[in-house]
């Protein structure tokens, strides 16, 4: 039995893991660090087993890949494989699901935090010796708020959106929700996507990326929140029109957009969000911390034991 792994560089950038928990599943393992679409068919060659997090997993890979029955993913999406041609061919996929929630839950509040208290404003400015010249003993020229409050409009309610519900819940905020599928007993109100945007503070995304969602924050969208709302996005960067929230934060429209992701990843350099006003964004690392890394490699490792003793989990298809 032979196994690759076609892009383990993205697990890990400081070597804090090892791809030797699957040495017991594979007589044979390749691990390659990055793989491109080019290299794909020819890397998994006669291999049984393959594990992949970004890499394209097409039709013609497969079809080039006759000895292929599993693919694991280390990633919840799984639209870099070609599930038809996978599901033709008999090849089982498994994903990895639920394994981010709390660091992404995690990042949404840092962000939040960032606008309202100001900490980096601060600290720069204590660092360039302000606060040692100061007139009084407490040096506020950054306006703070409370979260207390804020209302939170939080789009889609699946895990990650119940966990950033439930610690908004614990700073007093008021929460919203909107979501396609509404629980029996929701736990706060529900609410339409127009009202979610207009009452919003602070708007958080948590919807997968479908043809419904895919530039659902828009021009229209974002004229119809408040001046001082926020804009959150840790979901995937198609839920966002890139230039309509570009214009928005350029010309005031709403006060701040926080970033995780962005429709080309790594970043296109000419997107227009680079540059734009009160514009943070980070390189998609709400899923980076360590303990979150470990929690999703347990999870395909566990993936593919199930796979081998013949009960698979985690199925796609």
């Amino acid at each position: 039995m032979r196994l690759v792994i076609l892009d383990w560089a993205t697990m890990t950038a400081h070597e804090d893991l090892s791809p030797e928990c699957f040495r017991p599943f594979a007589d044979e393992i390749d691990c390659y660090s990055l793989t491109s679409p080019g290299e794909a068919a020819a890397r998994i060659g006669d291999a049984e087993l393959v594990l992949c997090n970004k890499v394209p997993i097409t039709g013609e890979v497969i079809e080039a890949c006759p000895n292929l029955k599993y693919i694991g993913l280390f990633a919840t999406g799984y639209n870099n494989v070609d599930i038809p041609a996978a599901t033709a061919r008999g090849i089982r996929v498994c994903n990895a699901g639920s394994y981010s929630t709390n660091a992404v839950a995690q990042l949404v509040f840092a962000f939040m935090l960032d606008h309202f208290s100001k900490l980096p404003l601060y600290n720069l400015d204590v660092r360039q010796g302000k606060w040692c010249t100061s007139p009084t003993f407490s040096y506020f020229p950054y306006p703070t708020m409370e979260l207390a409050g804020k209302t939170l409009s939080v789009i889609g309610f699946g895990s990650i959106g119940k966990a950033v519900a439930k610690i908004a819940d614990a700073f007093g905020m008021q929460v919203l929700v909107s979501t396609r599928t509404v629980p029996a007993h929701a736990p706060y109100p529900m609410v339409t996507l127009a009202e979610a945007f207009a009452r919003a503070d602070v708007l958080t995304l948590h919807c997968p990326l479908t043809e419904d969602t895919s530039q659902l924050v828009n021009a229209i969208r974002l004229g119809s929140m408040k001046p001082s709302a926020i804009l959150i996005n840790t979901a995937r960067g198609g839920v966002v029109a890139e230039h309509d929230l570009a214009e928005a934060l350029n010309n005031d429209v709403i006060a701040g957009a926080y970033l995780d992701v962005l429709q080309q990843e790594p970043m296109n350099p000419d997107t227009p969000l680079r540059h734009a006003k009160n514009c943070v964004i980070t390189p998609h690392i709400a899923w980076a911390p360590l303990e979150t890394r470990q929690r999703l490699l347990g999870i395909v490792t566990d993936n593919l034991q199930h796979f081998l003793a013949g009960n698979p989990q985690n199925l796609v298809n």
